[in-house]
Parts: C-alpha cells; structure tokens; sequence
C-alpha cells in the first residue's frame, strides 16, 4: 500500500492550489509517466508539462522515478512521492522577531491558566492555545504542527492514561508526557438536577437531549466506549450528531436549555451555576518532544508547570487535584 504524506507547507499548498499542477500529480500517484506521454495525455506540449513538474519537484511533491535509454533517446519517468495527501494547516497569530509556542490538544481550564502566566513573564514566548480535542492534539505534534500536545485519553484495556496512545503514535518512544492535572468529569445539569439524571444509562431515555463534544477529545472516546459498554446505540441518542469542541460550550448548552445533560468537567458547570453529577476521575497531560526538553521556548511553560505557586493555584480550582501536577511520564519504546 503506497504512503500517504500530510502537507502542512505552505509552498506545497500554493502549488496545489493550481488546478494543472494537482491534476499532474494525481495522475502521477497512479503510475510513473514521462514528458512525452503527459503531453499526450494532457494535450499539452511537453514544455509546458515541464513547467509544473518542475514546480511540483521543487516543494518535494515529485520525484524522478527512473531514466531508461531506448535507442539512443533518453526518457525520464516521473512520480508522485507519495500515493496520497492529507493536507494539514495551522496559521497562527506571528509576533516580529519571536516565535510562537503553539499548544494543541483537549480544553482545560488548567491549561488556560498555564499557558497565560507563562506568556506573561519578561521575554517570555507568545504562547498560542487552541482545543481541537487529545487525538488531533497528538496528531499535530506528530507532524511538527504543535509543539506542546494536550491529552486525557483512557485506554481500558492497559487501565490507564495517554502512555498507550504515545506508544502507538510515537513508536520510537521520544516523547514526555508531564502531568498537568487529575479532574472530575461528570454530567452537566439543570440546576437542582430536575430530571433525576445520575448516570450513562440515562442519556438513552426518552426525550433526554445530549450535548455531545466532537470526535477524538478525550471526553468523547470516554463516553463511545461507556456506551458502548452499556449496549446503548450512540446515534440513537438526541444530540449526539452534533459536536461541541469545548467544555464551556457543553456546559453553555445545557444552561440556554438547547441540551439536558453533557459530559464534561466540573468547573465549566459553576461557570454557569449547573448541577454536576461526577463519574470519573482523569489524568490530563502535556506532551512534548524529548529532543526539545532543554528548547528555551518552552522553558517558561514548563518552569511554571513545575512551580509550587501554580500546583496551589490547581489545587483550589474545583474539581481538580494537583498532587501529580508537574510528574513526568516516558512511554516505554
């Protein structure tokens, strides 16, 4: 099965964006071809093939295949470098003359709170956080769109947190996992919990409204997999279909009356004065590169992580407990 590369440069997007270019280069993920035989195929003369080839050759999207000799003539034979692309683009916000520690992963309120002090030390880098959920998280880092990954994803069969995801994700096992914290999950309600909701079995009965959070959180592999436990269809239940990428907005919904309960953590329902029905506790950790452990912009992040003043900060957040805070974790190769 031929590799299938991510894009994330963005030179390489500007030459697909040229509708000539990317239909070459589909045409050379099937099968190697020359000048002459994509002239013939195209309707083309073989400069102007030549022309994007060498576009599509110079941002490393193809590659010279083989060159055969045939009665004095030579032909080159020309391929794509990989046999499909995912495209993958982060743009993020850029301050002259210093660069942007990017974070990526599951929203926490802990995290928010890290990563503000952090920026806000003298020389400290311009720290950029967004919540697109642990799995794209680990993803990103992976690729090198991220550098710091934030993750609470429970594998149940190993009982316990991120280390199995590291292993399958980062096989050569070159990564450190510090922990941020351990938190409540539980089911967001009502105010004074009117419909008596105490546990997973109740989000299948009838005209109970779900507000679901988006696919590869970790909230959302928790709760597929308790569902599934529980013999009770996902997409039976109303609201699931519809994805919420942050804790707050879960809780939002539950407040404006658009959902009865949601999965989440217990401070994003005292932002909103809701009832919280706990279920779990988790463990949510940092993910960095081991090569990168002495980086000096990422020095500031992990110095207040590490800080006693932000462990009591945690500790009195509700719902959060801060006794592993600043713990490293290796997933073993």
């Amino acid at each position: 099965m031929k590799q299938v590369a991510p894009i994330g440069r963005q030179d390489q997007l500007a030459e697909l964006a040229d509708g000539h270019r990317r239909a070459i280069l589909q045409r050379l993920m099937v099968s190697p071809a020359t000048l002459s035989q994509l002239g013939r195929e195209f309707g083309r003369h073989p400069a102007w093939i030549r022309h994007h080839l060498k576009r599509l050759e110079a941002v490393g999207l193809l590659e010279l295949a083989e060159v055969r000799t045939v009665r004095n003539y030579t032909e080159k034979y020309y391929r794509a470098t990989a046999g499909a692309y995912t495209v993958h683009l982060l743009v993020v916000p850029e301050t002259p003359g210093q660069r942007n520690v990017v974070v990526l992963g599951s929203h926490d309120f802990a995290l928010e709170m890290l990563t503000t002090e952090a920026a806000a030390g003298r020389g400290a880098p311009s720290i950029v956080p967004a919540a697109i959920g642990s799995l794209d998280g680990l993803i990103a880092l992976r690729q090198g769109l991220a550098d710091v990954a934030g993750c609470h994803l429970f594998d149940a069969d190993a009982d316990d947190y991120n280390l199995p995801f590291l292993r399958h994700l980062f096989p050569d096992g070159k990564v450190i996992a510090f922990t941020l914290a351990h938190r409540d999950q539980g089911l967001i309600v009502a105010p004074g919990n009117p419909l008596g909701i105490a546990g997973i079995a109740d989000l299948a009965r009838p005209g109970v409204t779900f507000a679901n959070r988006n696919e590869g959180s970790g909230t959302r592999v928790w709760l597929d997999r308790a569902l599934r436990d529980a013999g009770i269809d996902a997409d039976g239940l109303a609201g699931y279909p519809t994805p919420l990428t942050t804790h707050t907005a879960v809780a939002e919904a539950v407040a404006r009356g658009v959902a009865d309960v949601g999965l989440g953590i217990r401070p994003a329902a005292e932002r909103f004065s809701l009832g919280f029905v706990p279920l779990f506790q988790e463990r949510y950790d940092l993910v960095i590169d081991a090569d990168r452990i002495d980086d000096a912009s990422l020095a500031p992040l992990l110095d207040r992580l590490l800080a006693g003043s932000f462990k009591a900060e945690v500790r009195s957040m509700s719902g959060y407990d801060s006794d592993h805070t600043g713990e490293e974790r290796r997933p073993s190769p």
